[in-house]
This record gives C-alpha cells, sequence and structure tokens, in this order.
C-alpha cells in the first residue's frame, strides 16, 4: 500500500517509494530504497523534501499514536564511518568527505584549465596516433592526465568543462575524450562514489572512444551525412576499442565496459549489444549521458553545436534513451544552467552564464548583454543572482540563434 507521509515520520525500515518535491532538492539519486541507514535518515529530515510516498508492503508503516521519529546528530567520526546506500553495489560509494581542494570561481581556475587541457589534449592525439600506427595504449601515462582533470573539475567544476566544449571541428574527437573523462568525474562525484571509483570514471570517459583509431579518417571527419555502410562501419569502434584496451592489457573493470556500452540505451535499442535497463552497468549508463553531452554542444563536421541548456533540455526529452535518476544527477553536476548558457531573465533581459553559484544552482552568476525589448546590446553587467540584492531571476533558457546573437562563447570566456 502506498502512502503519503511527512518526513518527520519517517523511520528506519519503511520502503521509500517516492520522494516528493522538485528533484533538485532529493538528498539522494535513487528514486526508490529501503531506508536503513541513520545518517540517510538523518540526510532526508534535513533537507528540503516534505513529504515521501512509502510502500508498506514493502516497509515498515507509520507508527501510531506515537512522536515523529527524529535522528539525533551524531558525530563526525561516525557520520564519516557511515557508508551510504543510495548506490548500487558496483558503484561502491563512500560517504561524500569535505573536499580537499578550496573551491575557486570560474574564471581563477580558467588559465590552469586552459594547461591542463593542452597537454590532455596532445597525450590523447598521441594515443590515437599510437593505436593507428599499431602500438600499445599506455594507461598509467592516461591516468596522469585524469588526475589533472579531477583536482582542476575539484577547484571549479565548471571551467574545464565550459572550456573543452570550445573545440573545432578538426580536434573533435581528441578533445571529446577530454571532455567525456571531465564530465565523468563531475558525475561521480555528484553520485558521492569514492575517490578510487571517481578515477575510474574519469580513466573510462578518456578511453571510452578510443576504437575511433580503428575508424578511417575519411569517414569519422566527414562532412556531410554518412551512408549506411560508413554508419555501419562507425558503430563497431565500442567492440574494436575493446579489443584495443584488452590488447594493451588494461584490465580495469570499468574502462573496459564504459568503452563497450557506452552507446546502450536503456530502452534497449542501443548497440552493441541491445543491452536494457539495469543490465546496463552504472557507470556505461554514465558514459551514455556525458558521450551525447558532448557531442550535442560541440561542432561536428557535420553541424553546429547546441547552447548546452537547450541540449539538456532535448536530451530530457528523449525518452528511453538515458536512466533518469542518472541523467537527473548529471543535470545536477553541470548545472541547470550550464557556463555558456543563454539565459532569458524577468526583467527582459538576455545573459550568460559565467559561474554557477555554491547556494544554488537556479541562481547562477550571470552577465547580462542584451534587451528583448528594445532588440539591442546593453552595457555588460555581472549579476550574482543568488545575492539578495538581485532584483532579477531566470525565466528559462533561450536559443541564440533565434536571437541572432553569435558571440555567447566570447562573452563567457573572457
Amino acid at each position: 500500500m502506498l502512502k503519503i507521509v511527512s518526513t518527520k515520520q519517517v523511520r528506519l525500515g519503511m520502503f521509500i517509494h517516492e520522494l516528493k518535491g522538485s528533484w533538485i532538492d532529493h538528498p539522494f539519486w535513487k528514486k526508490a530504497f529501503k531506508l536503513e541507514d541513520a545518517s540517510d535518515l538523518k540526510k532526508l529530515q534535513a533537507s528540503a523534501i516534505k513529504e515521501v510516498v512509502i510502500d508498506t508492503s514493502k516497509g515498515l508503516d507509520v507508527l501510531e499514536d506515537v512522536q515523529p521519529a527524529v535522528v539525533q546528530p551524531q558525530s563526525n567520526q561516525s557520520e564519516a564511518s557511515t557508508q551510504a546506500s543510495a548506490l548500487p553495489a558496483d558503484a561502491a560509494p563512500a560517504v561524500k568527505s569535505p573536499p580537499k581542494v578550496k573551491r575557486i570561481t570560474s574564471s581563477e581556475e580558467r588559465a590552469r584549465a586552459k594547461q591542463v587541457i593542452s597537454a590532455s589534449k596532445k597525450a590523447v592525439t598521441s594515443m590515437f596516433n599510437d593505436v593507428r600506427m599499431g602500438k600499445a595504449i599506455k594507461a598509467e601515462a592516461a591516468m596522469q592526465f585524469v588526475d589533472e582533470i579531477a583536482e582542476s573539475v575539484a577547484r571549479n567544476e565548471g571551467a574545464l568543462i565550459s572550456l573543452v566544449r570550445l573545440k573545432t571541428k578538426d580536434d573533435y574527437t581528441y578533445m571529446h575524450s577530454v571532455a567525456v573523462c571531465a564530465l565523468m568525474v563531475a558525475l561521480a562525484k555528484e553520485l558521492g562514489m569514492s575517490e578510487q571509483h571517481v578515477k575510474q570514471a574519469g580513466l573510462a570517459g578518456l578511453l571510452h572512444d578510443i576504437g575511433k583509431a580503428a575508424v578511417p579518417l575519411d569517414v569519422l571527419n566527414k562532412p556531410g551525412a554518412l551512408t549506411d555502410d560508413e554508419f555501419s562501419l562507425v558503430k563497431l569502434h565500442p567492440e574494436r576499442g575493446h579489443e584495443l584496451l584488452m590488447q594493451a592489457n588494461i584490465t580495469d573493470s570499468v574502462a573496459l565496459d564504459v568503452c563497450l556500452h557506452h552507446h546502450e540505451k536503456v530502452n534497449g535499442t542501443g548497440y552493441p549489444h541491445r543491452l536494457e535497463g539495469e543490465a546496463i552497468s552504472l557507470f556505461a549508463r554514465m558514459g551514455a549521458v556525458c558521450d551525447v553531452y558532448d557531442a550535442v554542444t560541440s561542432n561536428r563536421p557535420y553541424k553546429e553545436g547546441w547552447e548546452p541548456g537547450v541540449s539538456l533540455q532535448r536530451m530530457a526529452q528523449w525518452a528511453g534513451h538515458f536512466d533518469e535518476v542518472v541523467f537527473k544527477a548529471f543535470v545536477k553536476s553541470v548545472g541547470i544552467y550550464p557556463i555558456g548558457s543563454m539565459v532569458k531573465l524577468k526583467s527582459g533581459r538576455l545573459a550568460v552564464v559565467i559561474d554557477q553559484s555554491p547556494k544554488s544552482l537556479l541562481t547562477p552568476i550571470v552577465k547580462v548583454f542584451f534587451s528583448t525589448k528594445s532588440k539591442t546590446r546593453l552595457p555588460v553587467e555581472v549579476i550574482d543572482l543568488s545575492k539578495g540584492s538581485a532584483s532579477d531571476s531566470i525565466v528559462g533558457h533561450e536559443d541564440p540563434i533565434l536571437w541572432g546573437v553569435h558571440d555567447v562563447a566570447k562573452l563567457w570566456a573572457e
């Protein structure tokens, strides 16, 4: 039996069928689970969620005539030793520990992020060229760049991810690997994974498309639509990449799995094995989202990239493509309004997002530059929408093309 109860009435042993309210406020990434951990109960009752739906056929019911259960505060040592139960076993998560790296602004991190991107791009290009010449992949060298990318994401989750999106059509294949690495790291952190699994996710992102080294360059960089035969050739890259990793004695199970299965879809229509639902590992489901997001937001030989906010809206509408809760966690990791997104404000002005606010995903830092009322450019003004003094707010995403704006990247990157 399903029953709506106040979070104050929730107790250990209940089966949470659904968390009511906005998913942005949800303290867990799972939609349904049995509440068996005291720290999870504390986390739920401290969140913005006021009501939940419980399933009394799978867990305990509300206690009658008893005061609502409230978890007493625990010591930091007790909390640190308690494992999070919101993730499946294959992710082996640990409780999020306090960040070791102090968060800085996107503009402060940008210079270092550019250096990391440049070095990583050279390494990935060399790795692809080595594969084309029959040489083995060197995983140790790849891990060095995973660490550097992870450190950049820790300092500011949006700086490197936004910059790596500014790839050219010619270097897309190599920069795509760097981008997916960074996106996987950010998503793994959002899911509360252990440091070890964050790094494994990053390595998987860096190596996920190595099979494209076996695809002829004229097909890979073709400016027009692929023929059926050419597309069939490209679709072999997950299996070819898996073979290449095995030949290089790379035994990391996450890297192998994501390489082979990042094009699977939860509805079973993906490739190469048409896996469905939870038959696809958590890491492969993560890889699917990160791979597509970078692909659709990047300029490709055959199309211009979509604005990041518009991309998230469109991806959310692709029923059966992505795991729903992984996709929602991904949105949290890049921001509802990712850096580089063009938004419309309540005042009728257009702005571009230049950084996230630690206070809320709904109130980023923006650079106002255009009036939709007069259809003219305005003097550039930076506004932190999370501050009480901000008299404006975001009403939605806007497509730059529809307003004839072609310098969004220049606006936020300067």
